[in-house]
Order: structure tokens, then sequence, then C-alpha cells
């Protein structure tokens, strides 16, 4: 996700949203960030596939299976699968190359966590840019040296 916004100072910002597939650990977090893998998760969804597929196979002919069941079955497979993918976490980056004249280059890096609260911020952010020149402070976004 990339967006090009124009500061009232009259710098170009290149905004850059990008999903991160592993966690990325913050010194105060590191304690906490105990994570058994996707092991687990991939077993158990492997069991469950399993189950689904057996209920059908073992099904007789003479039972009606109903459309609403089976559309039940795999909304219960997918269910995790696409919550895990939306609550993933975003490096979310804000980068002017500056101009020849007063303002030096600058880089805002952030972390963002679900689909739209990115896109949610990344808009604030875009806005904040065109009225104020710079993302706000006090947002998710913090300067890089």
């Amino acid at each position: 996700m990339n967006r090009v916004v124009r500061g009232s100072d009259g710098r170009e910002w290149t905004i850059k949203a990008n999903l991160e597939w592993s966690n990325p650990i913050a010194a105060e977090e590191f304690e906490h960030d105990v994570n058994g893998g996707a092991g687990p998760g991939v077993v158990m969804g492997g069991v469950l596939l399993f189950l689904v597929v057996l209920f059908v196979i073992w099904t007789p002919d003479e039972v009606y299976v109903p459309s609403w069941l089976i559309l039940l079955l795999i909304v219960a497979v997918l269910f995790f699968p696409v919550r895990w993918v939306l609550h993933r976490p975003w490096t979310v980056t804000a980068a002017t190359p500056g101009d020849h004249e007063e303002n030096p280059p600058e880089t805002w890096v952030g972390v963002v966590r679900g689909f739209y609260d990115v896109r949610k911020e990344v808009s604030e952010v875009a806005r904040h840019i065109e009225l104020y020149a710079e993302p706000d402070m006090n947002g998710s976004l913090q300067p890089v040296e």
C-alpha cells in the first residue's frame, strides 16, 4: 500500500505500509513475546480438515446434507486463518527526500496492527502531512534518525 502526499511546505512524502509476516519484537515486549510457532495451528487445522472430509465421505447416500451446513463447515475451517491475516502487524513508513533549501530528509516509522487500522492510519498520516507538513508526533509514527 503506497501513497504520495504533498505537504503544506511543498515537500513530497511517500507513505508505505508493508505487511509483516513475523512479529517485530520491541525491547519492552521481549519477555511477553513467547510464541510456539506455527506448528500447533497447522496440526489443528489439519485435524479439523481431516474430520470435515471424513464427515463428508462417511455420509450415507440417503442422508440429505443441507447446503447451509456445508457453508458453515467452510466458514469454520477458514475463520482462524482469515482472522490471523487480518490482524497481522503492518510497518507504516512516511519518508521525504527533503528539498535543497531548508528541509532535510525525514523518515517516520511505526507499527500498526490490523488491515483496517492500517488504512485508517495511512489516511490520518496523509491528512496530517497535508495540513502540518509532517506526521503527528503523538501518532503511531515516530521519527527515525
